[in-house]
C-alpha cells in the first residue's frame, strides 16, 4: 500500500488520540496506516514529531472548516447575529447577554477546553491563557471570511475560503506551537 501523507494523518490521529504523543509508538502509527516504519520515515523524515504536527494541523483545519460551514448551515441564525451586532445599542442589555450566554460563550468555553487539552498533551504552548488563544484561533480562521462574506451572505469561492482557513491555522500554530 502506498502511503499518502493525508491518509497517514487520518489513520494516525486515532492512535495519538488514544495513546497520547509520548506513548504512541512509531510501530503503532505505521501499523495503523498499513505501512512499514521505513515508509513512514520516508514520508515524515522528522518521524513521530513531524507526523504529529501534521495530524494536529489537519485536525485544526477540519475544525475551522466545520466552524465556518456553520455560516451556511445556519444562515437565518447568522442573519439574526448581523442584526444583533448592528442594533446592539437598541437591544436591551439583558437580551444581548442572554444571547451571548446561549451561543458564543459555550462555544468559546468548549474551544478553550479543547485547546487546553492540546497544551496538556504538549502540542501547544498557550502562554498561560487558553481563553485568549481560543479567541485568537477564532479570529484567525474566521474574521476575514465573516467580513468578506458579511456573515455568509455573499459566499466566497471554496478555494479562497480554504486559503483563508489554512492560513489562519498556520498563523495560529506559528504563535502557539509548543517548543
Amino acid at each position: 500500500m502506498a502511503l499518502r501523507p493525508r491518509s497517514c494523518c487520518q489513520h494516525s490521529g486515532p492512535v495519538f488520540g488514544r495513546e497520547g504523543y509520548a506513548r504512541a509508538s512509531v510501530d503503532a502509527l505505521a501499523a495503523a496506516a498499513g505501512v512499514s516504519t521505513r515508509t513512514l520515515y520516508n514520508h515524515f523524515p522528522g518521524g513521530k514529531a513531524l507526523l504529529f504536527q501534521a495530524v494536529v494541523e489537519r485536525d485544526l483545519v477540519s475544525l475551522a472548516r466545520g466552524l465556518i460551514r456553520l455560516l451556511a448551515d445556519y444562515a437565518y441564525h447568522f442573519a439574526l447575529v448581523r442584526h444583533i451586532h448592528a442594533e446592539a445599542d437598541h437591544v436591551p442589555p439583558e437580551v444581548v447577554t442572554a444571547w451571548h450566554e446561549a451561543g458564543p460563550a459555550p462555544v468559546g468555553r468548549a474551544l478553550t477546553e479543547a485547546l487546553a487539552r492540546l497544551e496538556e498533551a504538549g502540542l501547544l504552548d498557550l502562554h498561560g491563557d487558553a481563553a485568549l488563544a481560543a479567541g485568537h484561533f477564532m479570529a484567525l480562521i474566521s474574521h476575514t471570511i465573516v467580513q468578506f462574506t458579511h456573515y455568509g451572505v455573499l459566499p466566497l469561492p471554496a478555494t479562497e475560503q480554504d486559503r483563508l482557513i489554512t492560513g489562519g491555522v498556520s498563523a495560529f500554530l506559528r504563535a502557539y506551537r509548543a517548543g
